[in-house]
């Protein structure tokens, strides 16, 4: 792929994002007034923030923000990666600019309390419960292809390995059961294999750290030691706000995912900078 297609890519992807944040905008005002009327004791999020955060009561408004910050930090994001790599050639950054944009599907959260109110097919939530989760995968694999390019692999065709992530990703979500009838208080459905899931997700991460160190030795340049640290502190912010139903989540989270991800693509703009 090159530089003009890539930057044409990220110009798409801003156009989405704010699309989403305007349809986030504008279901919010929809959604907040019947919070306070839902079910405070549906069951709670799975993971090791809601570990932690537990014993406080979960609020409905604090899932809203959580979302509609990452759909935002999804479009500011993507815009400063345009600014800073327009003119920057850095292979890994176009996963991570596929990364940033999974985020922005995390509006597609808001059809369950939508649901509530305009009482449509289930259906349209299974396919919204799919789609979501296809996203949250194609953004951890597009930071194991990432890992892989800071690691020294020689990636000819850029199209293609998307379209490998693209596979993969359905062909793991395609076959969950999803129980369209159940969801927790982050406004997730509950889906099967959970347990897999969570052990695919923790293969992908130590693949990924590993590569970034392999990277830093191959290469010679500690500057991917902090990337791997700042991929550490971005994962770490999007569990929360994946997974959060207070107001801890919120804040905790977009405070990890934007140093994490601004440490990330500072240090990749300041290594490619010198070749």
């Amino acid at each position: 792929m090159t530089l003009s297609e890539r930057n044409t890519f990220f110009k798409i992807g801003i156009a989405f994002c704010a699309v989403c944040t305007l349809a986030v905008l504008g279901a919010s005002f929809l959604t907040i007034s019947i919070y306070p009327e839902m079910d405070k004791s549906i069951r709670r999020p799975a993971g090791f923030f809601h570990f932690i955060t537990g014993f406080m009561d979960n609020n409905y408004l604090a899932v809203n923000v959580s979302l509609a910050a990452l759909v935002l930090f999804s479009l500011i994001g993507l815009i400063l990666i345009h600014f800073y790599f327009e003119r920057t050639s850095a292979p890994e950054i176009l996963y991570i600019a596929i990364f940033a944009v999974s985020f922005s599907f995390e509006a597609i959260r808001l059809i369950l309390p939508l649901q509530i109110i305009f009482n449509f097919s289930s259906f349209y939530v299974l396919i919204a419960s799919r789609l979501l989760l296809f996203a949250r995968f194609l953004s951890i694999f597009s930071l194991f292809a990432a890992g892989l390019c800071a690691a020294g692999m020689e990636i000819q065709k850029t199209r293609n390995v998307i379209f490998v992530m693209i596979i993969a990703a359905l062909i793991v979500v395609m076959g969950v059961p999803i129980d369209v009838l159940n969801w927790d208080s982050s406004f997730n459905m509950v889906n099967g294999y959970s347990s897999l899931f969570r052990v695919i997700e923790l293969i992908a991460f130590l693949t990924i750290m590993i590569s970034f160190v392999i990277a830093a030795k191959i290469r010679g340049t500690k500057e991917y030691h902090y990337a791997a640290i700042g991929i550490l502190l971005a994962l770490a912010g999007r569990h929360v706000l994946l997974t959060a139903d207070t107001w801890v989540g919120p804040v905790l989270g977009i405070l990890l995912l934007s140093v994490g991800t601004g440490l990330l693509c500072s240090k990749l703009h300041k290594i490619h900078l010198w070749l």
